[in-house]
């Protein structure tokens, strides 16, 4: 009689196989804040505290710059603050519109990219001009000072008279001698001239009085300088050292009858 099937044997499964266990499937689940110690939490905060403080300066650092990039973008790249008008204070013997064509700015330049000395060198040279001054007066506007050179003589030049001033500068031609200037006979009037610093230097020695009697100063030669006053009376003043002194001693004198009076020497004085 044969054996039957085994007891305790499973239809359909290998008895030699391995056994398989219960599948397990995990999943991730966020603790609740109650989960976390406090001092953990303490110490998270702490640490976002810190990135924070770390964080502030580099966002206030980028805030400035990009705020500054804005501003110079629009005071140096646009038109906005642009020229919009050259203001002249202090001409008289130039005109506004000569000192505007000096200036040689554009209207619409950017006001704060005016180069305001080099604007100051093109004015300068107007010959009236001695000092000028180029400032900015925002938004739109180039503010020009003008210092004018002041007339010290006048030298008679193809029948017109150059008004030169204290430096010997000739800025101005007139057809007549203007009321309280001196008439100086130099060959080269200007500033490098000797004949014409030499009357200069006569000129600013002279007295209020003697000053009053002069028609004319003639340079006809360093040693050879010579005053023309009223009544046809001439000072021989030779060369121009120790002008003062010749002032005073030539001043003393103008009470005496005399049609010349030389102080080339002052401390022997001849009159005829």
């Amino acid at each position: 009689m044969s054996p039957g099937p085994a007891r305790g044997r499973v239809a359909g499964s290998d008895a030699g196989g391995p056994r398989r266990g219960p599948v397990r499937r995990w999943q991730l689940v966020r603790a609740g804040s109650d989960a976390v110690p406090p001092s953990t939490r303490r110490f998270m905060a702490r640490a976002r505290q810190r990135r924070m403080r770390a964080a502030l300066p580099w966002a206030v650092a980028g805030g400035v710059l990009a705020v500054a990039g804005l501003v110079a973008w629009t005071v140096l790249g646009t038109g906005l603050f642009g020229v919009r008008e050259v203001r002249v204070v202090g001409a008289d013997l130039v005109t506004p519109v000569e000192v505007r064509d000096a200036a040689a700015v554009p209207d619409g330049m950017p006001l704060a990219r005016v180069d305001l000395a080099a604007t100051a060198r093109r004015i300068g040279v107007l010959p009236p001009v001695e000092r000028v001054t180029v400032t900015r007066d925002w938004p739109g506007t180039l503010v020009v000072t003008v210092v004018e050179r002041t007339g010290a003589a006048v030298v008679p030049r193809d029948g017109r008279y150059a008004v030169i001033d204290g430096s010997g500068v000739p800025f101005r031609t007139v057809d007549g001698v203007p009321d309280g200037l001196p008439v100086v006979r130099v060959d080269a009037p200007g500033p490098d001239d000797p004949g014409t610093r030499a009357a200069l230097e006569v000129l600013a020695a002279l007295t209020p009085q003697l000053r009053a009697e002069l028609t004319e100063l003639t340079v006809a030669g360093l040693a050879r300088i010579s005053l023309s006053l009223r009544g046809d009376r001439t000072v021989v003043w030779g060369d121009a050292t120790r002008s003062p002194d010749k002032a005073r001693v030539a001043t003393a004198l103008l009470g005496r009858k005399a049609d010349t009076i030389d102080v080339s020497a002052p401390d022997v004085v001849t009159f005829r």
